[in-house]
C-alpha cells in the first residue's frame, strides 16, 4: 500500500492512478484549506508542500506522492500561527479568502528561504511579485500581500498573535473557513450538468433509460424548458447524480439525445443583422436573463434588438439638431466617437456550487451565494414550500461580483436531483462552466457625441449604447450618464442585443465602467481642445459636492502637478498620466433586519446577509463594539443563514447603508433595556461601564428594521434622480417595488489618477501607480475599506488592459474557458496604490456610512486610457488595450 506523510500523519494514497493529489487531500483527507480552482496549475490555490517545495496538488497524480512528505495549509500554523499568517491578517491581505490558503504556503515557503538566506532584510516588490506569480486572486488583494509578505520576512510578525481588523481572518489564514463546495454529508452525491453542444437546437428526445441504469447513479432528471429548445452553447439539458464525480460524468455520456439544429446568431453584429435569425420568439421572451442589479424598465422588442430604452434623455431632438450643425459646419469642439468594450467575466475562485439536503419536507441547502434571505424566498417559491421549510446557508463565499445574486442552475438542479436521489447532492460547476455560463459583463459598442457650447459650458451629449447580452436583456449603460455632468440636452438609449451566446449577468457596477469608457474619454478629449485641465474642465462642468472635493484633491496630487506631455517625450518607454470620474447610485435595501442581543454576558449581532469577502462581518462588529467601548473581538457575529432577521443582499454596494442604520437602533433598544434590567450599576468612574453592565445583564435582545434616511441633507446632496425629472422618479418607484431597492440622496464617488508606462516598440502597458479618491461617508472598517478600493482598482485594471472572452463565432463555443486562456490580473501586474477617503457628504444616514464595492471600480479603465493618451498622443477607443491594438495604432499614426 502507498502511503505519504501529511502535516506529521501517516495517510494511505489510493490505488486509482487518475487520483490527483488534490482530490485525495480534500475528499478523502477533507483537509479543505486546499482549494479547486482551475486544474491546471495556473491560479495556485491548491498549492501544497511536498517535501518543503510548493507544489500545485492539482497537477501532481496522488500516486506520485508515494513515501513523500506533504503540508498543507493546516499545518503551517497547526502549532502556532505562521509569521506569514500573522502578517495577513495584519495587513488584511485577503478578501473573500478563497485564495488565501495557496498564498500562505507559498509566502511561508518563501518566507522560510529567505530568512534562511537573507535574515530580516526586506524583499523588494520584484522579489515578492516572482516568488507568488503562480497565484490569482480575483478579489485582487495584492496590495496587502505585499505589504504582508515583506513585514513578514523582515522580521515584523515572528511575535505574539495580533488582533487582526477583518472578523474572520485568522480562519481565512488557517484554511478553517468553509465554503459550500467544501461541505459534505454523510451519504453526499454528486451532481453534474449535461450541456448543449449546439448554439440553437430543438432537443427532439432524450434518453435517460441508459444513465439511470448504471451502478452507482442514483438520480437523472431533465432540466429542459417545456419549449425543449436550448438557446447557446452550455445550456442545461439533463443532471446525474452519483457516487461520485466520476461515475457521474459517465452516465451523462450514457444519455442519448437526437436534436434539430435551428439557426443560430453568434455575437452582436451577427444578432442585429436584418435577416438574422431571432433568439426569442415572442411566447419565449420570459426566459431570457437579466444583466441588470433591477429588474429593468419597458422597451420595444424586435426580432434580437431590444431597445431603445431611453427614459432618461433630455431634449434629445435638440442634441441630433446641434451635433448635425456642429458636425456641418466643422467645429473643432464636437467631440465624436464609437467606443467598444470586451465581454469580462467574474471569474469567481469558488465555482457556482450548492449542496442541497432534504429532511423530511424540510429542505436545507449550502449555496456560495451573495443572498441567502432572498434565495430562500426564491427557493421556496419555485418549489412551493413554506419559508420556514427552507434554509439557505452561506457562512463563507468565495467571490460574487454580481453573478451570484440570483436561483442559478446549480441551487435548482441540486434541490431537483436531492428530491429525486432522496439523499444530499452537491453541484459544483468545472472551470469551464464557471467561465462560460455564470455570466459577464456585456461588451459593449457606445457612440458618443459631446459638444461644449461657445462659453465653454456642456450643451449636449449623445451617447447611445448596444450591450452584447447573449440570452438577456435589461442592460443600462446610456441611462447612467444622465446623472453626471448636467447638459442643456441629452440623447441616450440603451439597446439589448439578444443572441445565441450565454446570458450575461450584473457585474460590479454594471453599465458603469463601459460608460465611463465612452463618457470619460470624450470628457478628455474636450479638455484637450478647449486647451483646459481635464480635471479643471470637469470640476467646471459636474457641480457634485462629493466630487468637487475629490477634484481638489487630485489637483493637488504631484503626479497630476508633474505630468508630461505626449509631444514632449521620446524614446522607446513614454510616461502618462489619466484621469477619470466615476459614481454609483447609494442604494438600502427596504426590510433589512438586525438584532443585537446579550447571551451569557456576551454581544451577539445577527442578519441574515452574507459576507462574500466585503467585510460584513467586521462592519457589523465594529459599530456595536464601538457603540458599548468594547473591541471588535469580543463581540459575537452571525450571518450567512436565512433563519436569522432577514438581511440585504450583498449586492450594487447596499449592505453597509442597509445593516448599520438599524444595527445603531436595535443597540439604542438594548442598552436601555440593560439599563433597566441590570441590577448592578457600574462603579463610579468606571473607564469600562457597558462591560460591567453587560457581565451583570440576563439575556435580552433588541432588534430594528432599517428606517428612511432624514430628510435633513447637506448643501448640494440630494438624490441623482431628481436630475431625470419625472422619469427619475418612476425608476425610483419601479426600483422599490420590483427590486427591493431604495436610491437614496447623495452619489458615491470617485476620481481616479492613473500613471502608465507604454513600451511602444511592443504595445505593452504598464499601470504604475493608481491613487484612488473616494467619498462614500464614514468608513466603517478603514483596513477593510482599503483593500475594498484597491481591488476595485485592480479588477478595473484587468478589465482595461487584459479581460476578454474569446468564442467561436461560427459554432458559439467559449473558447477561454480555462484560467490559463481568460488573463485576469496577477500580483506582477499591481500599481503602487494610494487610496484616500473622503468621508463627507451622507450625514443624513444615520451612521454615515454607504457602500464602496462599485463604485471604486468604475473609473479605472478610462483613467488608463486617458493616461495611455497622454503618453502617446492616441486615443485607444477599444477594450481591453492589447499591445497588437495599440502596436497598429502607433504605426498607423507613423505612416500617416
Amino acid at each position: 500500500m502507498s502511503t505519504m506523510t501529511i502535516n506529521g500523519k501517516l495517510a494511505a494514497l489510493p490505488d486509482d492512478p487518475d487520483a490527483m493529489l488534490v482530490d485525495v487531500v480534500r475528499d478523502a483527507l477533507d483537509l479543505t484549506g486546499t482549494k479547486l480552482v482551475c486544474g491546471a496549475g495556473v491560479c495556485g490555490a491548491c498549492t501544497v508542500l511536498v517535501d518543503g517545495a510548493p507544489v500545485a496538488s492539482c497537477l501532481m497524480p496522488a500516486v506520485a506522492a508515494n513515501g513523500k512528505s506533504i503540508t498543507t495549509v493546516e499545518g503551517i500554523g497547526a502549532k502556532k500561527l505562521h509569521p506569514v499568517q500573522k502578517a495577513f491578517m495584519a495587513h488584511d491581505a485577503l478578501q473573500c479568502g478563497f485564495c488565501t490558503p495557496g498564498f500562505i504556503v507559498e509566502a511561508a515557503a518563501f518566507h522560510d528561504g529567505w530568512r534562511t538566506a537573507k535574515g530580516t532584510a526586506v524583499p523588494s516588490r520584484e522579489e515578492i511579485g516572482a516568488a507568488l506569480s503562480g497565484h490569482l486572486c480575483r478579489c485582487g488583494a495584492y496590495d496587502g500581500i505585499f505589504r504582508a509578505v515583506a513585514d513578514a520576512c523582515a522580521g515584523r510578525y515572528d511575535g505574539d498573535d495580533i488582533l487582526p481588523p477583518r472578523m474572520e481572518a485568522r480562519d481565512k489564514v488557517t484554511g478553517a473557513a468553509k465554503y459550500t463546495v467544501d461541505v459534505h454529508h454523510d451519504g453526499q452525491l454528486e451532481g453534474v450538468i449535461l450541456r448543449s453542444t449546439s448554439a440553437h437546437a430543438r432537443i427532439s428526445q432524450l434518453d435517460l433509460a441508459a444513465a439511470r441504469a448504471m451502478p452507482g447513479v442514483a438520480a437523472v432528471i431533465s432540466l429542459l424548458g417545456d419549449d425543449n429548445v436550448v438557446r447557446f452553447v452550455g445550456a442545461p439539458i439533463a443532471a446525474v447524480a452519483a457516487k461520485d464525480r466520476k461515475t457521474a460524468l459517465a452516465a451523462l455520456d450514457a444519455i442519448k439525445l437526437n436534436s434539430e439544429a435551428l439557426p443560430s446568431a453568434i455575437g452582436l453584429s451577427e444578432a442585429r443583422k436584418p435577416d438574422a435569425p431571432v433568439v426569442f420568439e415572442k411566447s419565449a421572451r420570459k426566459k431570457a436573463g437579466n444583466v441588470s442589479e433591477g429588474g429593468g424598465s419597458p422597451a420595444p422588442w424586435k426580432g434580437n434588438i431590444r431597445g431603445p430604452s431611453a427614459a432618461f434623455s433630455k431634449k434629445p431632438k435638440k442634441v441630433r439638431s446641434w451635433v448635425d450643425g456642429a458636425r456641418a459646419a466643422k467645429n473643432p469642439l464636437l467631440v465624436e466617437g464609437t467606443f467598444r468594450t470586451g465581454t469580462q467575466q467574474h471569474a469567481c475562485l469558488e465555482p457556482h456550487a450548492a449542496v442541497a439536503r432534504f429532511d423530511g419536507d424540510r429542505l436545507t441547502v449550502h449555496v456560495s451565494t451573495q443572498s441567502v434571505f432572498h434565495l430562500m424566498e426564491l427557493i421556496a417559491k419555485r418549489f412551493k414550500l413554506d419559508h420556514d421549510k427552507v434554509r439557505v446557508i452561506a457562512d463563507h463565499v468565495g467571490g460574487g461580483f454580481g453573478s451570484k445574486a440570483s436561483l442559478g442552475a446549480e441551487t435548482t438542479t441540486a434541490i431537483e436531483l436531492a428530491r429525486e436521489a432522496r439523499a444530499p447532492v452537491r453541484v459544483a460547476f468545472d472551470r469551464h462552466e464557471e467561465l462560460s455560463v455564470t455570466g459577464y459583463r456585456p461588451a459593449a459598442e457606445v457612440k458618443i457625441a459631446l459638444l461644449p457650447s461657445e462659453q465653454g459650458d456642456l450643451k449636449a451629449l449623445s451617447l447611445i449604447a448596444h450591450a452584447d447580452t447573449g440570452a438577456a436583456t435589461n442592460s443600462t449603460i446610456a441611462a447612467l450618464a444622465r446623472l453626471i455632468y448636467p447638459a442643456e440636452a441629452k440623447e441616450l438609449a440603451d439597446f439589448d442585443v439578444i443572441s445565441n451566446l450565454p446570458p450575461g449577468a450584473a457585474f460590479r457596477g454594471p453599465g458603469g465602467p463601459p460608460m465611463a469608457f465612452a463618457l470619460e474619454q470624450a470628457i478628455d478629449e474636450a479638455a484637450l481642445r478647449m486647451n483646459v485641465d481635464p480635471i479643471a474642465l470637469r470640476k467646471r462642468w459636474d457641480p457634485d459636492p462629493n466630487r468637487q472635493r475629490l477634484y481638489d484633491w487630485a489637483l493637488g496630487l504631484d503626479v497630476w502637478r508633474n505630468r508630461k506631455t505626449a509631444a514632449s517625450q521620446t524614446g522607446r518607454y513614454r510616461h502618462g498620466v489619466g484621469v477619470a470620474t466615476g459614481y454609483w447610485l447609494y442604494l438600502w435595501q427596504p426590510g433589512s433586519k438586525v438584532e443585537v442581543a446579550v447571551k451569557a454576558g456576551r454581544l451577539v449581532v445577527s442578519s441574515a446577509t452574507q459576507d462574500i469577502g466585503t467585510g460584513t462581518r467586521t462592519v457589523l462588529a465594529n459599530t456595536v463594539a464601538r457603540e458599548f467601548g468594547l473591541e471588535p473581538h469580543e463581540i459575537d457575529v452571525k450571518i450567512g443563514d436565512s433563519r436569522l432577521p432577514e438581511g440585504p443582499g450583498s449586492g450594487g454596494s447596499r449592505v453597509t447603508a442597509s445593516v448599520i442604520p438599524p444595527t445603531l437602533l436595535a443597540i439604542e433598544q438594548l442598552k436601555a433595556a440593560i439599563q433597566q434590567q441590570t441590577k448592578r450599576q457600574p462603579l463610579p468612574g468606571s473607564n469600562a461601564p457597558w462591560r460591567e453592565m453587560l457581565a451583570a445583564s440576563p439575556d435580552l435582545s433588541a432588534s430594528s428594521v432599517r428606517p428612511e434616511d432624514s430628510r435633513q441633507t447637506s448643501p448640494g446632496i440630494q438624490s441623482p434622480l431628481k436630475q431625470a425629472g419625472f422619469m427619475g422618479m418612476i425608476f425610483g418607484w419601479m426600483m422599490r417595488r420590483f427590486s427591493n431597492l431604495a436610491i437614496g440622496a447623495g452619489v458615491p464617488s470617485s476620481v481616479q489618477v492613473i500613471e502608465v508606462e507604454v513600451d511602444t516598440w511592443l504595445g505593452h502597458v504598464r499601470v504604475v501607480s493608481a491613487h484612488t479618491g473616494i467619498a462614500v461617508g464614514k468608513i466603517a472598517a478603514p483596513a477593510l475599506a482599503h483593500s475594498q478600493a484597491a481591488g476595485s482598482v485592480i479588477q478595473g485594471v484587468g478589465y482595461a488592459l487584459y479581460e476578454a472572452r474569446e468564442i467561436d463565432s461560427r459554432t458559439g463555443d467559449i473558447l477561454s474557458g480555462g484560467m490559463e486562456d481568460y488573463r485576469i490580473p496577477g500580483i506582477a501586474d499591481t500599481p503602487v496604490i494610494d487610496v484616500h477617503f473622503d468621508e463627507g457628504g451622507f450625514g443624513h444616514v444615520l451612521g454615515g456610512s454607504v457602500g464602496i464595492g462599485e463604485v471604486a471600480t468604475v473609473p479605472t479603465s478610462p483613467a488608463v486610457a486617458n493616461a495611455v493618451c497622454n503618453a502617446t498622443g492616441i486615443r485607444l477607443t477599444e477594450l481591453p488595450i492589447r499591445p497588437d491594438r495599440l502596436v497598429a495604432a502607433l504605426n498607423k499614426r507613423t505612416a500617416a
